[in-house]
């Protein structure tokens, strides 16, 4: 049996999710963020765009927060315990927390979130939720998740940004998919949205009944959608914004920034994300059907000049699909190194012993590169990729085509030999890596899953035995024997693990206190 209740050492862990939670803070003051692009819409539970969850996760709450081993620490469920079978999931809720319309949270509110709105409409939610077959609420502040099969997965997607709760009496009227608040959001979370000016900004003012009692210290949060990234970077500098992150200030510019006094970067808070840049192949079609013309182009990739040259020092090499985030967590396995001295005399034999010698002109083949229309940065990493296939005789031509083409390339037609890329791992490999690799995830017209349609009996069955197993130490097995077989067989080359840098303001404390960084509450952030 598996079980959190808030004794004093988790009180005191809860509360050490902020450096400075136990101690009085100074109040007021207003937090100016940058996010771009503008979300679409501010409806986190219907669509997974990252920009939205930038701002909502300040107005939402979830059942759970996480610390930075990715360890779930009380929000909403101040306590929770899971069977030994993992088929039941008991959640204590608190009983102080309401709306920001003054509607007390009951467990209703955390059911008609799960059973109605995530496990339907969410395009993760689908799949985090598919075995809660119910959720229960034998009184106001209980909900019991019924599963048909375990999930410990379930257990780290909890947090605001990734599974808000709402409340029923206001969502429940009408389409969840076209709500009346999918742009005027009500939660019970620290911040309340009082302002959306298009193409300018979203203005959330301080909560004062939030449930942590004197928080947020802060008055306001500002949003700020800035298309230009000059301007973006200026308006830092100069200190008419605090805080941005996910790449919104250019990396070139990040390096300059932090030589300020008045400005810090720091690289964590991307703990439960874990982005993994990446170069996919079609594994369906000629010269990528073949599994040693794959490999060959893993180890002509040179992964330090890329992270050195395109996104200036913010990665380290990947290993695998999966994170070196996930060490602690044990959920976490190491592949081929493709990154050796010799790398470049290995991918020439194999492309020697796969059939394609060189012809007259010092050529095997050649290909076109579908870049990934993200911004300069790719373009950049497309570049480098077209330099280190000719080391090994491969002539590669660059296409750049707008989001909408390239994902339908990709994803739908199957149209491309070799296409740029990156995934977040999200909070556990289940949620994140699985879509990549999984033959049940060979969905044409859905994106970002298995775009190089590569599958093979034994590494699915690795993962559907993590997906369900209830301990550790089966699932950390399962993914140390499955990444060895990934990286092998190299449906996909894993290049590095993006290291965002987020950009602060040194006027401002404990802004990130948590593994999902800017995607945090900000409920301990405070002046200086």
């Amino acid at each position: 049996m598996k079980s959190f209740f808030l004794t004093a050492a988790g009180l005191a862990l809860a509360t050490a999710l902020s450096v400075g939670g136990a101690m009085a803070q100074s109040q007021g003051g207003t937090l100016v963020q940058i996010t771009q692009p503008e979300p679409p819409n501010l409806a986190p539970y219907v669509s997974t765009s990252g920009p939205i969850a930038q701002v909502t996760s300040k107005v939402f709450d979830g059942l759970l927060e996480y610390n930075f081993d990715l360890e779930p620490q009380p929000s909403l469920a101040e306590s929770w315990e899971v069977s030994a079978d993992g088929l039941t999931i008991t959640f204590n809720l608190r009983e102080d927390v309401v709306f920001h319309d003054g509607t007390p949270l009951t467990s209703e509110d955390v059911r008609f979130t799960i059973m109605d709105v995530l496990r339907e409409a969410h395009p993760r939610g689908i799949a985090t939720f598919r075995n809660v077959t119910a959720v229960e609420t034998p009184d106001s502040h209980t909900a019991i998740f019924r599963l048909d099969a375990p999930a410990p997965y379930l257990m780290k997607a909890l947090h605001s940004a990734e599974s808000p709760i709402l409340p029923a009496h206001i969502y429940a009227e009408g389409d969840i998919r076209a709500h009346g608040n999918a742009n005027e959001p009500i939660g019970s979370g620290p911040f309340v949205f009082t302002e959306w000016r298009r193409g300018e900004f979203v203005r959330l003012d301080r909560n004062d009944n939030y449930w942590r009692d004197g928080q947020p210290y802060l008055d306001r949060i500002v949003v700020r959608f800035i298309a230009d990234a000059s301007t973006r970077t200026a308006v830092l500098e100069q200190g008419e914004a605090h805080i941005a992150g996910f790449g919104a200030v250019p990396y070139q510019d990040v390096r300059r920034l932090e030589a300020l006094d008045t400005i810090e970067v720091t690289t964590r808070g991307y703990e439960m994300i874990s982005p993994i840049v990446e170069i996919i192949f079609n594994t369906q079609e000629p010269p990528f059907d073949n599994q040693m013309v794959r490999q060959a182009v893993n180890y002509a990739i040179d992964r330090q000049f890329v992270i050195d040259n395109v996104w200036f020092g913010y990665g380290v090499p990947a290993s695998g699909p999966i994170s070196s985030n996930f060490e602690p967590s044990g959920l976490f396995g190491r592949g081929i190194d493709f990154s050796v001295p010799d790398r470049i005399d290995i991918a020439n034999r194999l492309l020697d012993e796969a059939g394609f010698p060189r012809d007259a002109d010092g050529i095997r083949f050649e290909i076109i590169h579908d870049v990934t229309p993200y911004g300069e940065e790719w373009q950049r990493f497309g570049e480098i990729t077209v330099q280190n296939l000719a080391e090994i005789g491969i002539r590669a031509t660059l296409r750049y085509e707008d989001l909408p083409t390239w994902l339908a390339r990709t994803y739908t037609d199957y149209d491309f030999q070799l296409t740029s890329n990156f995934l977040f791992n999200q909070a556990d490999p289940v949620i994140g890596v699985h879509r990549g690799i999984h033959s049940d995830r060979i969905l044409p017209g859905t994106v970002f899953v298995n775009g190089s349609r590569w599958s093979s009996p034994e590494t699915d069955a690795l993962m559907n035995a993590a997906t369900v197993a209830t301990d550790a130490a089966t699932r950390q097995e399962a993914y140390q024997a499955l990444v060895p077989l990934v990286t092998e067989a190299s449906p996909v080359a894993y290049v590095l693990e993006l290291r965002y840098p987020t950009v602060l303001s040194t006027q401002f404390s404990d802004v990130i206190t948590t593994p999902i960084g800017i995607y945090g509450n900000y409920a301990f952030t405070h002046q200086r």
